[in-house]
Formats: structure tokens, sequence, C-alpha cells
């Protein structure tokens, strides 16, 4: 779990970012879990596009996302999801403590 000062930390990163994957109308499906996971292994914050034809909430789908690839929710703003995961082979983000 992440506290708020580690939350602020990351969306500060996060905010330079573009988003690597989109969220359609077909919503979430295993497929785009098993490549959010292989992504942040390897970059640890990944940004994540809820695009306007999909009808479902961005804060379901943020949760959904991140409960099912393990991650760490960061902040759902507008339709945008920002998640984290710290990496086991390729750490390069020091959360504040």
């Amino acid at each position: 779990m992440l506290t708020g000062k580690q939350k602020r930390y990351l969306r500060s990163l996060a905010h330079h970012l573009t988003p690597i994957f989109q969220v359609g109308k077909g919503g979430t499906n295993d497929n785009l879990v098993r490549h959010i996971q292989e992504a942040i292994e390897v970059r640890e914050l990944i940004k994540v596009s809820v695009l306007n034809n999909n009808d479902e909430d961005p804060r379901e789908i943020g949760a959904e996302l991140a409960e099912k690839s393990g991650c760490e929710l960061v902040q759902v703003i507008g339709k945008t999801i920002v998640l984290y995961k710290e990496s086991v082979d390729h750490k390069e983000i020091v959360l504040p403590r």
C-alpha cells in the first residue's frame, strides 16, 4: 500500500509520461492485463488511457486493472489511469518513506 507522500512522488514522475495502453469499448481483457504486467515489470510506472467510446467509469477500470495485474493504482484523473509496481529486475524508482 502506498502512502500519500509516495503517491504524490509517483504522480510527479508520471506527469511527463504518455499513455502506452488504451482501453476501448471492449473493456479490459486478459490480453491487456498480460501486456500491462510485462510493461510494468520493465517501466515500473505506466499510464493507461480510457477511450471516449468506453462507457465504463475510469475509476472502476483502474481498480480492475490494478487488481488483476497486481499493481498499485496511483491516480485516475479524467480518463487517464496511472499504475505502479516495483520491478524485480529493473528497479529504478526509489520511493520516499
